[in-house]
């Protein structure tokens, strides 16, 4: 018998069917890939193996896991599987942890409920688990705070509560979004190892084709609620039979067509000199000295008018302070930013408002960055306040509109909530934020990471084309290498808070110099590598 049996399951949600007619196995120490375009129902099916649905869900058909009917067993039942025979890592972190308890309660939570063991041995178990997903205790303690991690940092936490317990099947549903390249290759590794040391299944969501054929025994892709191909990983993506299979493997390696903007003698937009940012952190002792931590460390670089570039580097190197700076979000203990030739140190929020209306963001969270009760009209609307004069209520609609056009979306969908589109659309609806006043700067940290393949495509091409159609200018922070090579013309790399390697993106790419930058290339996923390298050893 298989770990994991699923036929034909049907899945519908009030009136609107979500699945059909699904079938999909998985054997112990086997990995199965699941893939397919955001709202192909990919996370609903992990959900239904979870039986973690919406009341109105009524699923039917057939899911056995180690035995056990898991549609006809009883809550009591599901409660002493999750969490410890099965394992789910989430695709957003900061949704997933409580932000009121620290990372070392949360891990230990899991591990007192299913097995009783008492406080101590708990958090041992729990520290023993941090070290091994990469947040040792000296930079890591079990007394931080969600918050006071990045978003990587925060994805290992969660990995660590769901692999706690050895489960013998973990889903991971994007386990490695939010994760640097250098990050993403460890936490994959440490998932091979879990899977090989302890038998364990891995069911393993991702739009990503290039880790799924570097993780994935087989693969399942999926569309619209449907499977559209099914097979062995390397032979099903290399043959690509199914015209769907091609359209998610041509997307995953598009490059938009875009013109390169050469750096210009003229005044540049933005011009960042020598910016450090310090942080306090605990005194070692009550009488001790105060003591900081240096984020970001001598920082300087310009950005010219209608040029796109990248920042790149490893989650927690300072990428996103540097941003919230850059966005005068943030104050820098030194230094000085000057945007459109203005300095933006040490402004007012009023005299920032002319400086804020030509620059947007949009932040690697989807759900994080907006508020949960609003609809989206309104959310997508909100940086409208800086136009003068304000437009009526009709032009606003009208400008919402045309926003979600511009990412793919409907305009149909701004009277819905955040809670009721996926992660990707989540994401699009927060650059439909940033574009809808046509800045002349966008601050996108992570702008792709939680999109699938066709619609990060989708994604590339609009920003391509605001850059050529309105001269907007991009400073793209970002740990997808493919995305930095596809979309920007010149690349900054950093580390622990300094730029350590500058120049043309494919220059420094291709010929990397400083150690880190090597790191990120070796590190990052091709797929048309990974098929090659898994049919070699076929």
């Amino acid at each position: 018998m298989s770990l994991l049996e699923i036929e034909n399951l049907e899945l519908a949600i009030g009136d609107t069917p979500i699945l059909r007619d699904i079938d999909l196995t998985l054997e112990t120490g086997e990995v199965m890939g699941l893939v397919g375009e955001s709202g192909s129902g990919k996370s609903m099916t992990a959900l239904t193996v979870m039986r973690l649905l919406p009341h109105a869900a009524r699923a039917s058909g057939r899911v056995i896991f180690d035995g056990i009917d898991i549609l006809a067993a009883p809550e009591d039942a599901m409660n002493s599987l999750r969490g410890d025979d099965i394992g789910m890592v989430f695709q957003e972190p900061m949704t997933a942890l409580n932000p009121v308890k620290t990372i070392g309660e949360q891990v230990a939570e899991g591990i007192r409920w299913h097995t009783g063991a008492n406080r101590a041995d708990a958090e041992a178990r729990a520290r023993a688990i941090l070290d091994r997903v990469g947040l040792p205790e000296k930079q890591f303690p079990l007394t931080r705070y969600p918050h006071e991690l990045s978003g990587g940092q925060r994805q290992r936490v969660v990995i660590a509560i769901a692999c706690a317990l050895k489960p013998k099947l973990l889903i991971a549903d994007e386990p490695t979004t939010a994760l640097d390249v250098v990050l993403q290759a460890q936490i994959l590794e440490l998932l091979r190892d879990l899977v090989r040391e302890d038998r364990m299944g891995l069911l393993l969501i991702s739009h990503d084709l290039a880790v799924v054929t570097d993780m994935a025994d087989r693969v399942t892709i999926m569309r619209h609620g449907e499977v559209m191909e099914a097979g062995e990983t390397a032979r099903t993506l290399s043959e690509q039979k199914h015209p769907y299979t091609r359209q998610l493997a041509a997307a995953s390696v598009h490059v938009p067509e875009r013109r390169v903007q050469a750096e210009t003698e003229a005044e540049p937009l933005l011009q960042v000199t020598d910016v450090v940012k310090d942080y306090s952190i605990r005194r070692a002792s009550l009488f001790g000295p105060p003591r900081h931590f240096r984020a970001v460390d001598g920082v300087s670089f310009s950005l010219a008018k209608g040029q796109s570039k990248a920042l790149v580097g490893r989650s927690g190197c300072g990428k996103s302070t540097l941003a919230r700076m850059i966005l005068a979000l943030d104050r820098p203990t030194e230094g000085s930013i000057l945007f459109d030739g203005t300095e933006l140190t040490g402004k007012t929020e009023t005299e920032l408002k002319p400086s804020r209306r030509n620059m947007q963001v949009v932040f690697q969270d989807p759900y994080g960055s907006f508020n949960p009760r609003h609809k989206v009209e309104r959310l997508v609307a909100e940086p409208l306040h800086l136009i003068d004069p304000q437009p009526t209520s009709a032009e606003r609609r009208e400008r919402v509109a045309q926003a979600l056009v511009d990412v793919g979306m409907s305009p149909a969908d701004m009277d819905k909530y955040p809670h009721e589109f996926s992660g990707g659309q989540r994401q699009r609806l927060s650059i439909a934020r940033a574009v809808i006043t046509r800045p002349r700067l966008i601050v996108a940290d992570e702008p792709v990471s939680a999109l699938d393949v066709s619609i990060r495509a989708q994604i590339l091409d609009l920003f391509a084309d605001l850059n050529q159609r309105l001269g907007v200018a991009y400073l793209f922070i970002t740990h997808d290498l493919t995305v930095a090579r596809a979309i920007t013309d010149h690349v900054l790399v950093m580390h622990e808070g300094r730029i350590v390697e500058e120049g043309e993106t494919d220059q420094v790419f291709d010929h990397p110099q400083s150690n880190a930058a090597r790191a990120l290339v070796d590190a990052a996923p091709d797929l048309e590598r990974a098929i090659s390298r898994r049919l070699a050893n076929a």
